[in-house]
């Protein structure tokens, strides 16, 4: 995500963080780069004057220029900047205790990602304890009911379906009146949209709304739309009084102008991001770790934050042993793989890591590689799995044949995990070799 970005503004930072001393001119020029780069990733023109004003004037400030270290001084300038751009902190959602009903109202124009969202966002409450029911209120287009339907069995929630041709309003009426009865803490109002915004449109959901009484007004963008997402939120917010944003496809949005601008031209706080399309992939958004990405520091706490969520600890305990002990197996290799999976792609991944966008060969993240492997991997006997020593040349060809691969190709992987095992062995062991790593990435 923001690969663009990232990399103009990442540039900067690298030219200019080792400096021992900088001069006026160092920044200017440095951030004549960061305007560009801005631009370029169209950002609200207005948003780019306001951020290269205020820049220039802390970072020409007298604590700069005769700061310890000037270049990572402006570094921290320019972060602090963008922070406020992104919203400077967290804004959770306003959500009552469990034994209050919370109804979050879903709105935004057809395409964005909305329907999708709502089940997304069903999901991540349910996961944190909370009892969510789905709402299925666009009844206007076709297939949204049923398609919210899918989504609520696959996350596993309930759901409250309307009939096509049905009154929103009252539907939600009556929806809310049962509610009241009911166990679920959480409901999620998927409302209808339209191709694009008009009075009729604003009109129902603007009923809907005061039939409701939501604590919380959620408007679904699709980040890939640039500076139109920001015309779209205008427009919403002053006909609903939208509390939050939530961008879907961030993952696939490449410049990151919608994003930077939001906050500044209307007000409306992003709360989350759509990071893939699986059901999982609903991240919250914490502009301090949106910032240091876009810097190339990498993000370190959303990392530890999926590995934890995705490998408990006792896994983790006897992983180790067996790193330290080079008693790591094939089948622990594979086992990885399935374990990095669900914390995202391997691109994802590797861009939350300091130092490490745009430094890696893309290669060495091959998607279609990884698989190959998983298939090699897969062809082996579970005793080839846990003792790759035995495979002989016999056994490496019936492996390429089961696994529609070469010689070559199974060679070469068991060549690669040899190389890991005793890579991670060395790293478990020695305390030096581990602070020259992580100060590689940053």
């Amino acid at each position: 995500m923001l690969e663009g970005l990232t990399k103009n503004i990442s540039d900067v930072v690298r030219n200019i963080s080792g400096k021992s001393s900088i001069t006026e001119k160092n920044i200017q020029d440095a951030v004549d780069q960061i305007k560009v780069a801005l631009l370029e990733a169209d950002v609200n023109l207005r948003v780019v004057r306001r951020f290269i004003n205020r820049t220039i004037e802390e970072a020409t400030g007298e604590a700069v220029i005769r700061s310890v270290s000037p270049g990572e001084q402006f570094v921290k300038v320019v972060h602090d900047r963008l922070v406020k751009l992104l919203g400077e902190e967290r804004q959770e959602l306003q959500l009552k205790g469990p034994d209050t009903k919370s109804v979050i109202l879903m709105v935004g124009l057809q395409g964005s990602g909305k329907t999708t969202t709502a089940a997304k966002l069903a999901r991540k409450l349910k996961e944190e304890g909370r009892k969510p029911v789905l709402v299925a209120a666009d009844l206007t287009r076709p297939a949204a009911v049923e398609q919210l339907a899918v989504l609520a069995e696959r996350v596993g929630v309930d759901v409250q379906k309307g009939r096509s041709g049905e009154d929103p309003v009252a539907f939600v009426r009556d929806v809310l009146k049962e509610e009241k009865r009911g166990d679920h803490d959480t409901v999620i109002i998927d409302t209808a949209g339209r191709m694009q915004i008009d009075e009729d449109l604003m009109e129902q959901i603007r009923r809907v709304k005061k039939t409701a009484d939501p604590v919380e007004t959620l408007l679904v963008l699709d980040a890939m739309t640039g500076q139109n997402a920001v015309d779209i939120a205008k427009s919403f917010h002053e006909s609903l009084e939208v509390s939050g944003v939530i961008f879907s496809k961030f993952d696939s949005d490449t410049r990151g102008g919608a994003a930077l601008s939001m906050k500044t031209v209307t007000g409306c706080p992003i709360k989350y991001i759509g990071t893939g399309e699986r059901p999982e992939d609903l991240e919250a958004f914490y502009p301090e770790r949106i910032a240091t990405r876009i810097l190339g520091m990498g993000d370190v706490v959303s990392l530890v934050e999926k590995a934890q969520a995705t490998v408990e600890q006792d896994e983790a305990e006897e992983l180790q042993k067996k790193i330290q002990t080079a008693a790591f197996t094939l089948q622990d290799y594979l086992d990885q793989f399935a374990r990095l999976r669900k914390m995202g792609s391997l691109e994802s991944v590797m861009e939350m890591m300091p130092g490490m966008k745009g430094a890696v060969d893309p290669d060495a993240v091959d998607e279609d590689q990884i698989k190959k492997e998983e298939a090699i991997i897969l062809s082996m006997t579970r005793g080839e799995r846990l003792n790759h020593r035995i495979l002989g040349p016999s056994r490496r060809k019936r492996v390429a044949k089961g696994s529609g691969t070469s010689v070559y190709e199974v060679n070469r992987l068991l060549k690669k995990f040899e190389k890991t095992r005793q890579t991670m062995k060395k790293v478990s062991k020695n305390k030096k070799y581990q602070q020259k790593l992580m100060s590689q990435f940053g």
